[in-house]
């Protein structure tokens, strides 16, 4: 029997469901705190990431010292995609909100349209995110453009990373507030688990 052989770790307890779920719940409180700078949630978000993409190719959380190191190197970088995440999101809800309650004329001409460019920017940030995680928590310019490439390629998987969002943030509404940051986690592993079923 060769090493290749040799069967990896078997899913199924139900330990380790429980430890996964409570691994994915500690790193969404950790990626939390880590955003509370406001312009450190694009280097916590990537080490998030990286660790959740490490942890999905063999079951194994990377160190604390590889984590921090990620999160410190991505401080700078990080910074840049925090701003355009932050208001270009903002934009589109406001600009959303505005259209349906009349504030703004257009009516459904332009809420579906809006509607449609929020879905794929939803989308596409994170499938970025998946990207940026698969090269270390390093690169967002690249993790992007490999983002957009993918999206092209497999429109789904835009939609399914929208749903992901979607999903979260509707959680975060209807759960306690103190629950909110567990959410983080498991946002972050359920793009990774889509972006791993749907190939670009």
């Amino acid at each position: 029997m060769t090493t290749e052989d040799v069967p990896r770790w078997v899913h199924g307890g139900w330990r380790d469901t429980v430890r996964n779920a409570s691994d994915l719940a500690l790193l969404g409180i950790l990626v939390t705190i880590g955003s509370l700078g406001v312009v450190t949630a694009g280097a916590a978000v990537a080490a998030a990431s990286a660790a959740v993409h490490d942890w999905s190719a063999d079951e194994r959380w990377p160190g604390v010292r590889v984590t921090v190191g990620r999160f410190v190197r991505g401080l700078l970088p990080g910074i840049l995609p925090t701003l355009v995440a932050t208001v270009g999101g903002a934009l589109l809800v406001l600009n959303l909100a505005a259209i349906t309650r009349g504030v703004v004329p257009g009516g459904v001409a332009l809420a579906i349209p809006t509607l449609l460019i929020l879905v794929a920017a939803a989308g596409l940030a994170g499938l970025t995110v998946v990207e940026v995680g698969r090269s270390g928590g390093a690169g967002w310019r690249a993790a992007a453009a490999a983002a957009l490439a993918r999206g092209q390629r497999r429109p789904v998987a835009v939609l399914a990373c929208a749903g992901v969002v979607a999903l979260v943030g509707a959680l975060g509404l209807m759960i306690i507030p103190v629950l909110v940051p567990v959410l983080a986690g498991y946002a972050v592993f359920a793009m990774h688990a889509v972006a791993r079923r749907l190939p670009g």
